[in-house]
């Protein structure tokens, strides 16, 4: 899946018909603005403002220590698949308080990236919860942050996923890596709508 363009000047070719958007969401701080802007060809469009002491009684920001800013609107990315297919990244804020601007960012989604980070595990729920709830398909990539490794059958559980919802590793800094979390997307949406597809339709009576 390598992009069609690396240059942010380059616009979007006119054959590039296909815009596919897709949704990374997950806990406060679990690395989505990271992970749009390692993959991103464009230069991504982010809506972040600085943490103040003003906030500390607000965002819980006890397990992230080391953050210094945080979304409050969403992230915007681009890759492009080939000449006719392009995702649209929208990265989510993770703080409770910006929780009612999913559902906005969930209209017209093809599907979603929920990004775990397994030393707070509680914190990837409502995402998975909102996702189903809009019966939108997602895969869960669990970020690397040098903590304690978990067996997938562990977080599985832990999340009490479907199991027929992908789960895969990642390191959202790394492009490469990143790009190999929206690989395994694609290959999911493309299996779970050409699905959709092959049942059979009720008939109106």
């Amino acid at each position: 899946m390598d992009s069609a363009t690396s240059d942010p000047r380059i616009p979007l070719g006119a054959s590039a018909d296909n815009g596919l958007k897709i949704v990374v969401v997950g806990g406060f701080g679990v690395g989505k603005t990271t992970m749009v802007r390692s993959v991103s060809e464009i230069r991504p469009l982010n809506t972040e403002e600085t943490m103040t002491q003003a906030g500390a009684a607000v965002d819980d920001n006890s397990e992230v220590r080391g953050k210094s800013a945080t979304t409050v609107a969403f992230d915007f990315g681009r890759i492009s698949l080939d000449a006719h297919n392009v995702l649209y990244l929208f990265g989510a804020p993770g703080q409770e308080r910006f929780w009612f601007l999913w559902d906005r960012l969930f209209s017209g989604t093809l599907g979603a990236v929920v990004l775990v980070d397994t030393r707070r595990i509680d914190d990837s729920w409502y995402a998975i919860d909102r996702l189903e709830h809009h019966g939108t398909p997602f895969i869960v990539a669990c970020n690397d942050f040098g903590g304690p490794r978990h067996s997938p059958d562990a977080v599985r559980e832990a999340l009490d996923l479907d199991p027929r919802v992908p789960l895969v590793e990642c390191d959202a800094r790394s492009r490469e890596s990143s790009k190999q979390v929206l690989i395994a997307l694609v290959e999911h949406l493309r299996g779970h709508y050409a699905a959709q597809a092959a049942r059979p339709r009720r008939e109106l009576v």
